[in-house]
């Protein structure tokens, strides 16, 4: 028997808009077990984005259940939602939006390794320059900024980063 890592039971998101409501994710459940992975596919707008931003409470939910190893992620805490990041991560599907263009390539990769502290002062910008070689970016690239980038590179950027 596989052990679900992430479930998702009747997750609702709506958002208020004149004259009624638009329903951007309307009772989606599913689960992932460990050594899975779960592609999210569909047109522009059918909510895949806002799915992803739900379950890690990036944004608030209507109505629904997320639980990660069983715990309750709609209800822990602040300070246990941070904890629960670093293991748990989403990567964006338009690589022209997800990065920060007033960041450099090596802020970008370093932000997550500072505030999950997973590297110190010293040893952060090798862990960077390691994490873009194993990534296939090349070194060269650290200092440079998003817009620099071609598409493939930036989405390669952002798996890092996760």
């Amino acid at each position: 028997m596989s052990e679900i890592l992430l479930d998702v039971k009747n997750l609702c998101k709506y958002y208020p808009v004149s004259g009624g409501t638009l329903h951007a994710v309307d009772d989606v459940s599913f689960h992932i077990n460990k050594g899975e992975t779960l592609g999210l596919v569909g047109e522009s707008g059918c909510g895949k984005s806002t799915i992803g931003r739900t379950v890690l409470r990036l944004i608030p939910h209507t109505s629904g259940e997320v639980h990660y190893k069983g715990e309750n992620i709609l209800a822990c805490s602040p300070a246990r939602l941070r904890s629960l990041r670093r293991q748990i991560q989403i990567i964006f599907q338009d690589p022209y939006s997800c990065l920060d263009p007033r960041k450099t390539i090596g802020q970008i990769i370093s932000e997550p390794l500072i505030i999950n502290r997973l590297a110190g002062k010293k040893e952060l910008n090798a862990k960077v320059l390691d994490l873009m070689s194993k990534g296939g970016v090349s070194r060269k690239l650290y200092n440079a900024y998003p817009h620099e980038l071609d598409g493939g590179r930036r989405q390669r950027v952002g798996i890092i980063r996760a």
